[in-house]
């Protein structure tokens, strides 16, 4: 990841990114690091909250040379972002869908489209729970 310590979720605004050449010595360690040539190395960039959809790219394409095996742009702010990143890199590249965040909610098949390879939902089941939690209580205290 390319936050500045400590972390903030990637929706929340108050972000803050280390500069270019932090961010590829982070993944050079990384991929230097690894043991197990199975091991999938996934670099996560927030540049795109403070910094151009250019710049996002840009930060992309050195972690991948610097040893990423993956791409995860956060925050993206439309469809065609996600494209242009998917189309500027020759790795795989994830998309963070979560409610209330600063992307839309893509279906799988738009995300797909756009060239991007996984999807994550990490707060989706989460919710869920705590909206049946929330209808049992109501209930409870009717």
């Amino acid at each position: 990841e390319d936050q500045v310590n400590p972390k903030r979720c990637g929706h929340l605004d108050g972000k803050a990114v280390v500069d270019q050449d932090t961010a590829v010595q982070r993944i050079q360690a990384a991929a230097k690091a690894r043991r197990d040539p199975d091991f999938v190395l996934m670099a996560r960039t927030d540049i795109r909250a403070v910094d151009s959809l250019e710049a996002t790219i840009e930060r992309a394409q050195a972690l991948v040379e610097a040893g990423a095996d993956a791409i995860f742009p956060e925050a993206m702010k439309d469809l065609s972002e996600f494209e242009a990143v998917a189309s500027a890199l020759d790795v795989p590249v994830l998309a963070n869908m979560t409610e209330f965040g600063k992307s839309e909610l893509f279906t799988v098949q738009q995300l797909q489209d756009a060239g991007v390879s996984m999807v994550i939902y990490p707060v989706s089941a989460q919710r869920a729970a705590m909206g049946a939690v929330e209808r049992l209580l109501d209930t409870i205290r009717q």
